[in-house]
């Protein structure tokens, strides 16, 4: 039975992927790059350290790391706190609570940095719903990397056959398969083209689930 339910928060729980894409772009603006969509759809689920150490290899970049990563913040930022209408993705906030409230253990694990992740939690009110939060950026490696999955379950104490991730994005989706998590698919409006035939289990609305559906899925 499952008694650990993991989170990806950028494009499961929150629709900040456009934000995310405008600003990345406005920042390769700024870096005279062009960066083809094909490639930027590779980037989905990696954090942004390990985006900008690919970019930085790949064009030749002779900026430092921290640098580059600030610099794209501080687009994020000003995207997010003026982005009045930016709501939770549809569905996503009832099944939330129904998994919390049936005793299942909610816990996240996002590719976004600890101050992102700080801020969609206060922004929304999810705090009280979930037991830890995991960074992309406190791990070496990025998913398809299964560490940051792996830290997960360890911090629920579930084992991983008693956990489920739910991800939109194929490199997450590879790494929840490597951690040997059950992968429920989450087909996102808002995700670059992924990949998601690999997932356990495909949706294309949180309506396709519940505490009661989830607990049967192991």
């Amino acid at each position: 039975m499952v008694h650990t339910v993991i989170f990806d928060m950028d494009g499961v729980i929150v629709d900040t992927e456009p934000l995310h894409h405008l600003a990345y772009h406005q920042h390769f603006r700024q870096l005279n790059i062009e960066i083809p969509k094909d490639v930027y759809a590779t980037y989905t689920g990696l954090s942004t350290k390990n985006t900008y150490q690919r970019i930085k290899e790949a064009y030749g970049l002779e900026h430092e790391i921290p640098g580059l990563i600030q610099s794209k913040r501080d687009f994020f930022n000003d995207l997010f706190d003026t982005k009045e209408d930016l709501e939770m993705l549809p569905g996503v906030f009832n099944l939330i609570k129904d998994v919390h409230a049936s005793g299942i253990q909610l816990v996240l694990a996002s590719s976004a940095s600890h101050v992102t992740i700080k801020r969609v939690f206060d922004r929304f009110g999810l705090h009280q719903y979930f037991t830890h939060t995991v960074s992309g950026e406190d791990f070496p490696q990025s998913k398809p990397h299964p560490a940051i999955f792996l830290k997960a379950a360890e911090l629920s104490g579930s084992p991983v056959t008693e956990c489920i991730v739910i991800e939109d994005s194929t490199n997450g989706i590879t790494a929840a398969n490597a951690a040997g998590i059950f992968c429920v698919g989450y087909r996102s409006a808002n995700t670059a083209p992924q990949e998601l035939g690999e997932a356990s289990l495909v949706i294309n609305h949180f309506d396709e689930l519940t505490a009661e559906k989830i607990k049967t899925l192991v």
